[in-house]
């Protein structure tokens, strides 16, 4: 198969042919149709803490056509299309059975040093993690469910509940997939923040009912008041960068809760006194369970399809290598789609 191979820092992926991949017991392979570049893939192909360790195909959003069975796999066939967890557990352990495998002691994490990712022609997945996709759906689409699904789990991290007034800090598709979802579950206004406005229609057109462009904490937290009607019940926060956590601590109301899904790669301090004086719940968020994904394939296939906007283009793997360089600086992209058949 054709995949593109992350050889190194400083150098762009590769495009090379392996060996297709061979389902084991309780795994099936994929035709990949599509697979998201995400900013995770980004940061993990530069210095820092989280590199991976070449040879590696990244890759962990996707969804495609069941094209091999292993050993012991009911309830999926091949021709099948469908979207999969990007983690193969045991499938018998408590987190397994209870649809998170991510927590498994023994899973493998595709898209890493473990398993070879989407970012290919073929991707193998354990049968346990894969989902399948209603007629109405696309193969954008549940290349979509994965990092709706990141969203999704931060604003259940965060309890949003009707009628609060939820501030998201930062516009990327984890940003705005946490707005999607606070809306969905009922905000009765959910402000949207970022560094410049050139992500406010795509706020919008995801639920944001206001959009900030502001970047110091003081300004940050007076303009949300404003728009949100009071001080924010809930902040998410989606850009993982140091300076965050305090930011959010300044803009969430007295018994508030600050919900950290951004991934921030070096040591980072706040003012615990911030969050103290107002009895603040801070909690991290990461990744999903299957009953997760399930929901964002629902909520799409009920007509809530405002996610598709985040995807802004599409390319083939030999043209993935540039468009993939072209996201570590500040772009008019947000969600690049990879066809690896095209």
């Amino acid at each position: 198969m054709r995949a593109l191979v992350f050889r190194g820092v400083g150098q762009p992926l590769q495009l090379e042919t392996l060996d297709d991949p061979t389902p084991g017991e309780g795994e099936v392979v994929l035709k990949v149709g599509r697979c998201g570049i995400c900013g995770t893939d980004l940061h993990r192909t530069e210095h820092n803490i989280w590199t991976c360790r070449p040879p590696v195909v990244l890759g962990h959003e996707f969804a495609g056509e069941i094209v091999a069975l292993g050993k012991g796999v009911e309830g999926l066939k091949t021709g099948m299309r469908i979207t999969a967890l990007p983690y193969i557990g045991c499938g018998k352990c408590r987190a397994c059975l209870a649809g998170n495998p991510h927590y498994c002691p023994t899973r493998l994490n595709t898209g890493t040093e473990d398993i070879a990712g989407g970012y290919a022609e073929y991707v193998k997945v354990g049968a346990g993690s894969c989902l399948p996709l209603p007629a109405a759906l696309s193969l954008d689409d549940g290349a979509l469910v994965e990092p709706l699904a990141v969203g999704l789990h931060g604003v259940k991290r965060g309890g949003v509940q009707p009628g609060d007034r939820v501030l998201v800090i930062g516009a990327g598709p984890i940003g705005l997939a946490a707005a999607y979802w606070a809306r969905l579950a009922g905000a009765s206004r959910v402000a949207v923040s970022a560094p410049s406005t050139r992500r406010q229609p795509l706020a919008e057109a995801m639920g944001a009912t206001a959009f900030i462009a502001a970047s110091d904490d003081a300004a940050l937290a007076a303009a949300s008041e404003e728009a949100l009607g009071g001080a924010a019940d809930v902040v998410l926060e989606c850009v993982g960068q140091t300076g965050m956590i305090q930011r959010a601590l300044a803009c969430v109301r007295t018994g508030g809760r600050v919900v950290v899904l951004g991934v921030c790669l070096q040591p980072d301090t706040f003012l615990p006194l911030t969050g103290l004086a107002k009895e603040a719940d801070l909690r991290f968020s990461v990744v999903y369970d299957v009953a997760e994904f399930q929901a964002c394939i629902d909520a799409l296939d009920a007509g809530h399809v405002s996610p598709r906007a985040m995807i802004t283009d599409t390319v083939s793997l030999a043209d993935a290598p540039a468009a993939f360089e072209a996201l570590r600086s500040r772009t008019h992209q947000c969600k690049v789609m990879v066809a690896p058949w095209a």
